[in-house]
């Protein structure tokens, strides 16, 4: 079984909290014996990947099936051509280890995406706009540091897509079973 689940703000991607009070997957009425592929931090938002397949699990996450990840991140400030050539041009050093390059763009038009519950942080003097970026790694916040080194601060993240599966319309906290034409496409890595 696969199964794509939009992720909401502030939830573990894991069954079992770490502090009490922590909201975590077990709470979304999953079938019983799937775990996720890959994780998501807490404080992001998006498509995770469960599945209760151990071989499949270990196929996806392995290294060497570089599945792009698309994400969409709210920065602070507008992002010059130059920021945005440093996202994807793999000159980023991030922690010790140089970033693969990547795709990233200032979405033209912005996209239309409902408030998140908190609110993010807005200040009237400084904008802010919606990007995309694409990698096909995965290092630990990631994205959030990759951004803040540029200048532009991720305010909001959300992953859009895994490979050739997209978040499309799965409203929040909703999941259902990847089958047919997107369980083949994302198990060949296109």
């Amino acid at each position: 079984m696969l199964l794509a689940f939009h992720k909401p703000f502030d939830v573990l991607s894991q069954f079992t909290p770490e502090n009490p009070g922590q909201r975590t997957l077990a709470e979304f009425g999953f079938p019983r014996g799937v775990w996720p592929i890959g994780r998501l931090d807490r404080d992001s938002e998006g498509l995770l990947i469960l599945s209760d397949e151990k071989p499949l699990v270990d196929r996806l996450l392995h290294p060497r099936s570089k599945q792009p990840k698309t994400y969409f991140a709210q920065v602070e400030g507008i992002p010059e051509p130059l920021a945005l050539q440093r996202l994807t041009d793999g000159s980023l050093t991030i922690q010790g280890h140089r970033c693969a390059p990547a795709k990233a763009h200032l979405l033209d038009p912005q996209p239309d995406i409902a408030a998140r519950v908190p609110p993010i942080r807005v200040r009237r003097e400084i904008p802010d706009c919606w990007i995309s970026l694409t990698l096909i790694e995965g290092k630990n916040r990631q994205v959030r540091r990759m951004t803040a080194a540029v200048g532009h601060p991720t305010l909001r993240l959300i992953r859009m897509a895994i490979g050739s599966l997209h978040l499309h319309n799965l409203p929040q906290g909703q999941w259902r079973e990847i089958t047919g034409d997107d369980r083949s496409r994302l198990l060949r890595g296109r």
